[in-house]
Formats: structure tokens, sequence, C-alpha cells
């Protein structure tokens, strides 16, 4: 055989035959993917229709208006609420993801067996609780415990705008409940269990190999986790984290229990008055106008795009990280 006729052999491509099963898998797969982002699409679609006559009357203003007065033909927009949402969400995330990723790190590393599934079905099992659970349970017992350490908060560290009371106030103990901070904690009870539970699942598919050669060479427990586990678990810390942020953003009756309704955009996180996009749309909708049900659909559409933004910039993220192929979000 001539040198030729090797190289031509070599060149053939083999034909992949797929069975009748692989193609129904293949069919149904596209179709489910197809499907979701058709919902995801309608969403949109429907809250763009619902709330385009009220953008029509704000204009730019529904983003940097701060009042809210869309019944009485008044002024009306999100800047107020707005910086409410992301600041209750950042307040839960900062408190979540140390305790989830300590959690997770427990679970996997270092529980016993048996405690390991206890914790687990625990885990889970707060994940399924429903929000108005956590909201009554801050409301009636976290809230006024809370009071206190916001106090603390604000005469050791009122020098940090987060923490600063208005000095009309003064610091007596009635500044403090309904704060931004109080519904931060109680929802970042609620995003503790979901992100637990990524980063759990993503921190126990660290490579045996890498494991056990770090091991060999000497290292520690902690050394196997802080040079194995979690730069590994990477994809899973941010997966988690931002599956937590959707959550936050959109939490609704937790954050309706919780907070003082207030259009009065501050920096301090400690001081009663907070808000919500969620919130305002479970308060509002049912005494709201044809104008006012538009423009709280236009606040809804705001909500879904920042979410869909988040997750969109940390999928890229988790993709491009060696644990992002065992990380959804």
């Amino acid at each position: 055989m001539s040198e030729s006729n090797l190289v031509d052999e070599a060149r053939v491509t083999p034909v992949v035959r797929r069975s009748k099963v692989d193609r129904a898998y293949r069919a149904v797969a596209t179709l489910s993917g197809s499907v979701v982002f058709m919902v995801m699409a309608l969403i949109g679609g429907f809250l763009l229709y619902r709330g385009i006559d009220a953008l029509r009357i704000s204009g730019w203003g529904f983003i940097t208006e701060s009042q809210w007065a869309p019944d009485m033909g008044g002024a009306f927009g999100i800047a107020a609420v707005l910086p409410y949402t992301v600041s209750i969400a950042l307040v839960a995330l900062f408190l979540a993801v140390p305790i989830s990723v300590a959690t997770a790190l427990f679970i996997t590393e270092y529980a016993p067996r048996r405690l390991r599934r206890f914790l687990t079905a625990t885990i889970d099992l707060l994940a399924a609780v429903p929000s108005l659970i956590y909201g009554l349970w801050g409301l009636f017992y976290l809230q006024p415990r809370l009071i206190t350490l916001s106090k603390w908060l604000a005469d050791n560290l009122g020098f940090i705008p987060f923490f600063e009371v208005n000095e009309d106030f003064g610091t007596s103990l009635g500044v403090f409940p309904s704060s931004t901070f109080v519904a931060g904690v109680i929802v970042s009870l609620m995003v503790i269990p979901i992100c637990t539970s990524v980063m759990r699942e993503v921190f126990g598919q660290a490579p045996p190999g890498e494991r056990e050669g770090a091991m060999a060479l000497g290292g520690t427990r902690w050394g196997v986790v802080r040079d194995v586990v979690l730069p590994f678990g990477r994809g899973g810390i941010i997966g988690g984290s931002m599956l937590g942020l959707g959550r936050a953003l959109g939490e609704t009756i937790a954050v309706t229990l919780i907070i003082s309704p207030s259009f009065d955009a501050k920096w301090s996180i400690v001081e009663q008055g907070s808000n919500s996009i969620a919130a305002l749309i479970a308060l509002k909708f049912s005494e709201s106008t044809e104008t006012g049900i538009s423009a709280l659909m236009a606040a809804g559409l705001a909500l879904f795009v920042i979410t869909l933004i988040v997750n969109t910039a940390a999928s890229s993220v988790v993709n491009r990280s060696r644990s992002g192929s065992a990380t959804e979000i």
C-alpha cells in the first residue's frame, strides 16, 4: 500500500450513526431548552407590554425619580426603591456567603458520615421552608434582638456612612426597627441554605487525585482545602452566591413584613425605613389604578432585567472556572 493511500485513509471522516434513542433525547433536550427560553421571553414581553404605558408617561424619569405617585397623576420612579433593593440583597450576601462556604466545607471535609447526612438533609429542608415562615420568625423573634445590635453599630461605627443615623432622630431604640439591615439579616437566613447546597455539591467533586497528592506531600486537611478544594470550587462559590443574590433581589413576603416603606433614599442601613421593588409591588398592587399597575409592571420589568444581567454575567464567570461544568445557575 502506497503512502498516499495511507494518508487518504487517515483523512476519512468516520460516520457517526446516532440511534433512535439518541436522536429522541437530542430532540427533547433541544425542545426543553427552547421552552425555557420562550418562557423567559414571554415573561419579559408581558412585563414590557403591561408597563409600556407607564414608561411612556415617565420616560427616563422612571429611573431618576424617587417619588411614587402614579395613581394621583404625580411623578413616579424607582430611583429610591432600587438602591434599597440592592442594599438588602448585598447585606444578605455579605452575611450568607461566608457562612455558606464554611458550612459547605465542614460538611464535605470535616463532618463524620452520619452527621454529614443529617446536615445535608437539614439544609435541603431549610431551603424548602416558605418565606412567610422566615418573615414571621424574623418579625416577632429576630427584629427585637437586632435592634440592640443596630444601636451598637450606630454608636461604634457611626463614622461610616452605612451605619450613620440622622442626628435629628438621636440614637433611641425606636430609630432602628424596620431597617435595611434587619431585612438583610432575615433574607440572609433564606439565602444560606441555597448557597450552601450548591457549594457543597461542587466542593464534593474536587479531584480525588489532587486531594491524595496533597496529603501524600505532607499537607494538612486545611492545606488540602486551601490548595485543592477552594480553587476547584471557585465556580461553585460564584454560582451559589448568584443564586442567593437572585433570591435576595426578588424576596417579597419576608421583606414586606419587616420593612417600613420609605421613598427617601439614604446611605444608612441601620436607620428605620427601607423598601424593595418586590415589596413595593406586593403592597401597592391591590390598591392601584390602571396607571399604577402599569408602573408596578415596569418596576417588575426593571427587576427582571437586573436579575437576568446578574445571572448571565455570573454564568460567564462560572463557565471559565474548573468547576463550571458542575455548577448550574
